[in-house]
C-alpha cells in the first residue's frame, strides 16, 4: 500500500465541495445588475479598509498586502476554498493514521471511507457557507501546484454580506466596510507574524498526534461526548455549555487539553484583535457605525433554536466566545501598555497569550516584562 495515495483519500474533498455547493441554501435574490455591483463594492472597499488597519493597529507589515490576493465569492467557492485549507492542514494527520493502521485500512476501504467523510463534510461546510462573512485563508497557498498567492487569500462571500445587510437594514457600503476592516486584519496579522501559520500547523499537528496516538480509546471517549450531548437538557440558546461549547471539549486527555487551549489562546487572540479595529473605527469612517453594531449584536442574540443547537456542536458559539474574550485581552493590554505594547505579540511564538492570560490581560504584560 502506498501511504501518499491512499491517505488523501480518506477524505474525499472533491465530493464534500459538491456536496456543499449541492445543499448551500439559496442566497439573496439579486439581478446581474445587482450582482456585478456588489462584487466591484466588495473588491474597492476591501482595499480602502487596508490603510485603516494599518492605523489602528500600528502594523505596516506587508503594507499593500500584494503578496495575497483578495476573492469576492459565492457559497459554493467559499466551502471549496476551504476543504483546499483543510487538505493542506490535515495531509499530515491522514498520512499518520493510514501508517498506524495500515493492515485495517486498504484502498478500497479508504475510498469508501473518503466518500462518506466527504459527504458528510459537506453538508457542514453547506451550512456553514451561508454564515460566513468573510475569511482570511492561509493555508491553501502551502499545497502542491497551488496557484493561490504565498500569503494567501482573503475570502468576502457577497450574497452573505448582502442578505445580512438587507436583514439590518443598513448602508450596504457602511457595512461591507465595516465586515473588510475586520477581514483585512487577519491578513495583516499573518503579515506582521510570518511565523504564525507555520506554528498553527505545527499545533494542529501536535494535537492530531495525541489523537492517534490513543485511537483506542477515541471511539469510547466520541460515544461519551455523544451520549453526554444527547442526555444534556435543552432549552434554548441560553442553555449553558461546556467551556468551548464543542464537542472537543469532551474528547481531551491531559495533552490534547494543552494542545486545544493554546489553539484556542490563539484564535481568541485573532479575532478579539479584529474586533477591536472593527470598533475602533468611527463615524468618519464608518458613518453609520453604531447603527451596524446595535443591529448586528441583536441579530446575533435572537438566533432560532435549531440554529443554536447547530452552532452550539459544532463550536460556533466558543468562536462567538472567541471574539468577546480576545478583545477583552486586546483592549486590557492596549489600555497598559498602549498599541506599541501589544504588537509584542507578533514578534515570536514565545510572545504568544496563553489561555490563562486570554482572561487575565495583565498577567502578559507582566510576563512580558
Amino acid at each position: 500500500m502506498d501511504v501518499h495515495e491512499t491517505a488523501p483519500q480518506l477524505i474525499n474533498w472533491d465530493l464534500a465541495a459538491a456536496t456543499a455547493a449541492r445543499l448551500a441554501p439559496p442566497g439573496p435574490q439579486l439581478t446581474a445588475v445587482e450582482a456585478s455591483r456588489a462584487v466591484a463594492s466588495l473588491r474597492r472597499l476591501a482595499d480602502a479598509a487596508v490603510p485603516h488597519v494599518h492605523r489602528i493597529t500600528g502594523l505596516d507589515a506587508a503594507e499593500d498586502l500584494r503578496d495575497s490576493q483578495v476573492l469576492v465569492v459565492d457559497r459554493g467557492s467559499w466551502a471549496k476554498a476551504n476543504t483546499q485549507g483543510f487538505a493542506v492542514m490535515l495531509g499530515p494527520v491522514l498520512t499518520q493514521l493510514v501508517e498506524k493502521k495500515a493492515s485495517e485500512i486498504t484502498p478500497s476501504a479508504a475510498r469508501m471511507g473518503g466518500a462518506i467523510t466527504g459527504a458528510q463534510l459537506g453538508a457542514v461546510l453547506a451550512f456553514l457557507s451561508s454564515k460566513v462573512l468573510g475569511q482570511y485563508e492561509p493555508y491553501a497557498a502551502l499545497a502542491p501546484d497551488s496557484g493561490v498567492p504565498e500569503a494567501g487569500r482573503l475570502l468576502l462571500v457577497a450574497p452573505n454580506i448582502v442578505q445580512i445587510e438587507r436583514e439590518l437594514n443598513v448602508e450596504p457600503e457602511d457595512f461591507r466596510l465595516w465586515v473588510c476592516l475586520h477581514e483585512q486584519t487577519h491578513r495583516v496579522q499573518f503579515a506582521a507574524a510570518p511565523w504564525l501559520r507555520g506554528h498553527i500547523l505545527e499545533q494542529v499537528g501536535k494535537l492530531s498526534d495525541s489523537l492517534l496516538g490513543n485511537m483506542d480509546s477515541l471511539m469510547e471517549r466520541a460515544t461519551a461526548a455523544a451520549k453526554s450531548l444527547r442526555e444534556r437538557p435543552w432549552v434554548g440558546v441560553g442553555q449553558p455549555v461546556p467551556s468551548r461549547g464543542a464537542i472537543l471539549d469532551l474528547l481531551q486527555d491531559p495533552a490534547e487539553k494543552a494542545a486545544i487551549s493554546h489553539l484556542t489562546a490563539i484564535m481568541s487572540l485573532l479575532e478579539g484583535h479584529a474586533t477591536v479595529v472593527m470598533d475602533a473605527v468611527d463615524a468618519e469612517v464608518v458613518p453609520s457605525v453604531k447603527t451596524i453594531r446595535q443591529r448586528y449584536t441583536a441579530r446575533s442574540e435572537n438566533r432560532g433554536v435549531l440554529e443554536a443547537f447547530v452552532r452550539r456542536v459544532l463550536g460556533l458559539d466558543a468562536k462567538m466566545r472567541q471574539y468577546t474574550d480576545g478583545a477583552k485581552f486586546v483592549t486590557g493590554v492596549v489600555d497598559e501598555v498602549g498599541m506599541a505594547g501589544f504588537n509584542r505579540i507578533w514578534e515570536r511564538p514565545e510572545n504568544l497569550p496563553t489561555e490563562e492570560e486570554i482572561h487575565a490581560p495583565a498577567a502578559w504584560v507582566a510576563r512580558m516584562g
